[in-house]
């Protein structure tokens, strides 16, 4: 069960990020945009930035690691319960998380 230290080991492979806070809560960061933070009110719940479309498939997925609530209703951002998802399944929506904030210089950089 992959946890936040889990979860800034795989963000700051990637270039460009930094680890700070959002909302008060910690958060991984690129160029100063959220990508997505640990929610402190929903202990162990990690809100991750996606696609809208993605979002909808992952919920209509059934898995129990996805969630969301009416406050991310329309907006591209999805709830994920660490103690419901591998590192590996992990990894690449940080990833994927992180593209979607990060500039096309830093996009370039690990897309070789």
């Amino acid at each position: 069960m992959p946890n936040w230290d889990d979860v800034v080991e795989l963000a700051t492979r990637l270039p460009g990020v930094e680890i700070s806070t959002s909302y008060r809560t910690p958060a991984a960061k690129v160029r100063g945009k959220t990508f997505l933070r640990l929610r402190t009110e929903a202990e162990g719940w990690l809100m991750l930035m996606c696609e809208l479309e993605e979002k909808e498939a992952m919920l209509a997925s059934g898995s129990p690691a996805f969630h969301t609530t009416a406050h991310y209703d329309g907006y591209g951002a999805i709830l994920v319960d660490l103690a419901e998802i591998d590192e590996a399944e992990l990894g690449e929506l940080v990833e994927q998380a992180w593209r979607l904030k990060a500039p096309a210089r830093l996009r370039k950089e690990i897309d070789g």
